[in-house]
């Protein structure tokens, strides 16, 4: 049985692995965000080996069923150029590199300095609330509640700006002349219609 969940686990994780660099190195957006779905839906089986299922369901639900829908809706409406010169730029490869090996280097940093405060020990060997007595999804709302509630807050303030930004960027300016309606209604008969007296035979020039 160890075995099997063993093998189960490399699967998902190399899985999602694969699919977060295919996120990064994809050309079209469309691609990204379909690598990203697959991500989420083999983060949810980890969670699945770990007993956290309410935090399985939520990753499916919530981001693959609705976060992931809307940036493909999102990529849709803006109606990228995937073509364009500037995606085959070397320019834009050279500052991507840059800014990846910044990134990474800031990883290494972190790692190199990263060790387990005590607190977390002492979670660790007893986790708070007793899993034993309540579910993983009464454990994770007290916790999320009461001891990062402010964080939480945060990230949803994060997301909403996220939110606004991308409808934002759906907006486009109108090309076509806006009429307005007190300038219409203000307009005599005299500058809106004209009489002209056309001679049979003839047209009006």
């Amino acid at each position: 049985m160890t075995l099997a969940v063993d093998a189960v686990f490399y699967l998902f994780s190399i899985v999602c692995v694969v699919s977060a660099l295919m996120v990064v190195v994809s050309r079209n957006p469309v691609h990204s965000v379909l690598w990203m779905i697959t991500v989420f839906i083999n983060g949810a089986g980890l969670f699945v080996l770990l007993n956290a299922e309410f935090l399985a369901m939520v990753l499916v639900i919530v981001y693959a069923g609705a976060v992931a829908i809307l940036f493909t809706f999102v990529v849709m409406m803006l109606d990228l150029d995937f073509t364009g010169p500037a995606l085959r730029s070397k320019q834009t490869l050279l500052v991507g590199l840059a800014v990846g090996a910044v990134l990474l280097g800031d990883l290494f940093v972190m790692l190199s300095e990263w060790s387990v405060s005590p607190k977390a020990e002492a979670l660790r060997a007893s986790p708070t609330p007793d899993l034993s007595t309540v579910s993983n999804t009464v454990a994770l709302s007290r916790i999320l509640y009461t001891d990062y509630i402010f964080l939480f807050q945060t990230a949803g303030l994060i997301l909403l700006v996220a939110m606004v930004g991308a409808v934002l960027l759906t907006f486009r300016r109108q090309r076509h002349q806006r009429q307005d309606v007190s300038v219409q209604l203000a307009r005599s008969k005299s500058e809106t219609l004209k009489m002209n007296r056309v001679e049979n035979g003839k047209g009006i020039s």
